[in-house]
């Protein structure tokens, strides 16, 4: 699970990389045993030449020194980190890995924007990265990328998409889940109330429309017999 702070800085990079003029996407494996790149960007340069960046995302010292593989196979490769993390690691970062911090908008710099934020921050470069060569073949970088947009693009269509894919045997089921998390001293809290609130809501003012409907056809027909009887 992702915390809130990762999010921040997966959605301040995201936009970084998108102003640039590069496209990147979140968590993409690499071959070979090469682990997994938090955010991979890709860019065509003016030249035509394609220019590949590999970015980690750290928010804890713990995180930091995690044993997790870094991933940095691009032509030029980051860390993210917040300021007061980099204030603690700086010196145990290799020279050639270019450093971004991320800082969060204050209430100060809220108030005077003439426009609200797009991202909860924004980037600076503490270091710049030196180039290096790929460490994977490109044909493996572009096929992992396009795999990995592939993805992202499933999981828009599925939160477009809502609840209208699952069958009404899954949903039942899940109902069934929530209600085995039933809290009896806090009703309210429960999905499962809130469902059936809902529920005989719809049903009692479906039920009034169609009786309001029967009432006007009702009168109508009085209405109508009273001037035949005229």
């Amino acid at each position: 699970m992702k915390t809130k702070l990762t999010l921040e800085l997966e959605s301040t990079l995201y936009a970084y990389c998108r102003e640039a003029g590069a496209f990147a996407v979140e968590e993409v494996t690499m071959p070979d045993d090469q682990g997994i790149v938090d955010t991979l960007s890709y860019q065509e340069l003016p030249s035509g030449d394609i220019e590949w960046r590999c970015y980690e995302l750290k928010v804890t010292k713990s995180d930091f020194h995690s044993k997790a593989k870094l991933s940095f196979v691009g032509h030029y490769n980051y860390f993210v980190l917040p300021l007061k993390l980099y204030q603690t690691v700086a010196d145990e970062i290799p020279a050639h890995i270019g450093v971004l911090i991320y800082r969060p908008f204050n209430k100060e710099m809220l108030a005077t924007a003439t426009e609200a934020p797009s991202t909860p921050g924004y980037l600076t470069v503490a270091r710049p990265p030196r180039r290096q060569d790929l460490q994977v073949p490109e044909s493996e970088l572009t096929t992992r990328f396009i795999a990995s947009q592939a993805r992202e693009v499933g999981k828009a269509k599925q939160m477009a998409t809502g609840l209208k894919q699952y069958s009404t045997d899954r949903l039942y089921q899940e109902l069934k889940k929530r209600h085995q998390h039933y809290d009896v001293y806090d009703p309210e809290a429960n999905f499962y109330d809130q469902f059936i609130d809902d529920t005989q809501s719809t049903a009692v003012t479906a039920l009034q429309s169609e009786i309001d409907a029967l009432n006007l056809e009702r009168h109508d027909l009085q209405q109508q017999l009273k001037e035949q009887r005229s």
